[in-house]
């Protein structure tokens, strides 16, 4: 029997779950809107907010899952990567937390929890598998041999795939947060109105600064044109976009596919929310054969139900740290 409180605050949402014996029964998350007047993230602001949602978070997780904190035996925690600040809220209240029932502490990698999320619901994935982790601060290919071995067998070498979406949406003047929208918009265009070219990089590595480059210098060139141009061609311009996008990193996950004669994919972090990545990713299931694993909307985006799930592993193994640990910005895979 185990029943897992679970932190995640890596970035701008609060979010906490509840795991019990493998089963995630609460999982709430508190998303902060005051950064959509500042067009992205501001830490200094994304940590108060968290400090402002922890407390209601965790009663309403331990609500939901009708549990109460004498029931709790562990608690789960996003350690890093992410704001250092965000990360001390959340890190300095699993530690209070956990001190305070003398219960064990348990530390997460918050990109292998985006890789387990695919531990939460059936069907599960066997091992090896390779998971595409895409997010706004990530882009790997990783080959997941067990719960917690992996290896990185490629990743971007400068931005990541979903900072090319926001990067986009900021260009085309869409709020944010962005790359949603542009979901949106490319549901309604033509994939095919305007190319973009695919940067080429060795192996299995991505790149997207070029990327946003082009489509910067693209948009401007148009508008000397024809000042209408955004409004007049949106659609088409998101759906462009994201097709390249997904061409890129589908490109890359055949490749590693082959290299490594593994037919298992799965795909993980906020862009695997983004529909395009979703149906390409099971067109190509049909046509090569693969087995395609992808979580819920709500274990795409940062959650606590990835954290609490990782936790639940590492709860099985006695994998616990002790109160003297602290959070890390940047964090070895």
């Amino acid at each position: 029997m185990s029943v897992i409180l679970a932190i995640e605050s890596s970035c701008d949402d609060t979010s906490v779950a509840v795991c019990n014996n493998g089963k995630i029964t609460a999982n709430v998350i508190a998303n902060q809107t005051i950064h959509q007047n500042y067009g992205g993230v501001i830490p200094e602001l994304a940590s108060r907010v968290h400090q402002q949602n922890i407390v209601p978070a965790v009663a309403q997780a331990l609500k939901d899952a009708n549990v109460t904190k004498q029931d709790i035996e562990a608690v789960a925690f996003t350690r890093g990567p992410g704001l250092l600040g965000s990360l001390l809220v959340g890190v300095s209240f699993a530690k209070s937390f956990a001190l305070a029932l003398n219960i064990p502490l348990i530390s997460v990698n918050h990109m292998h929890a985006h890789i387990l999320a695919h531990f939460i619901d059936d069907p599960k994935p066997e091992f090896p598998f390779l998971c595409l982790t895409v997010s706004g601060g990530h882009t790997q290919i990783v080959l997941v041999k067990d719960y917690f071995d992996m290896e990185i067998v490629g990743e971007t070498l400068d931005d990541a795939a979903g900072e090319a979406f926001d990067k986009t949406a900021k260009i085309l003047s869409l709020p944010y947060p962005g790359g949603p929208l542009i979901d949106k918009h490319a549901q309604l265009g033509n994939p095919l109105a305007f190319k973009f070219a695919e940067p080429q990089i060795p192996e299995l590595n991505f790149s997207f600064s070029g990327f946003k480059t082009s489509i910067l210098y693209f948009i401007q060139k148009q508008e000397k044109a024809n000042p209408n141009f955004i409004a007049e061609n949106l659609n088409d311009i998101c759906a462009s976009v994201q097709h390249s996008i997904i061409q890129i990193l589908m490109n890359k996950v055949k490749k590693a596919a082959k290299q490594y004669n593994v037919k298992q994919i799965a795909i993980a972090g906020g862009v695997s929310a983004n529909s395009g990545l979703r149906n390409t990713l099971n067109k190509m299931a049909d046509e090569l054969g693969w087995k395609v694993y992808i979580p819920a909307f709500q274990y795409c985006t940062d959650n606590a139900g990835m954290i609490a799930i990782a936790g639940y592993q590492k709860f099985l193994k006695g994998d616990f740290i002790g109160q003297e640990v602290s959070p890390q910005a940047r964090m070895e895979f």
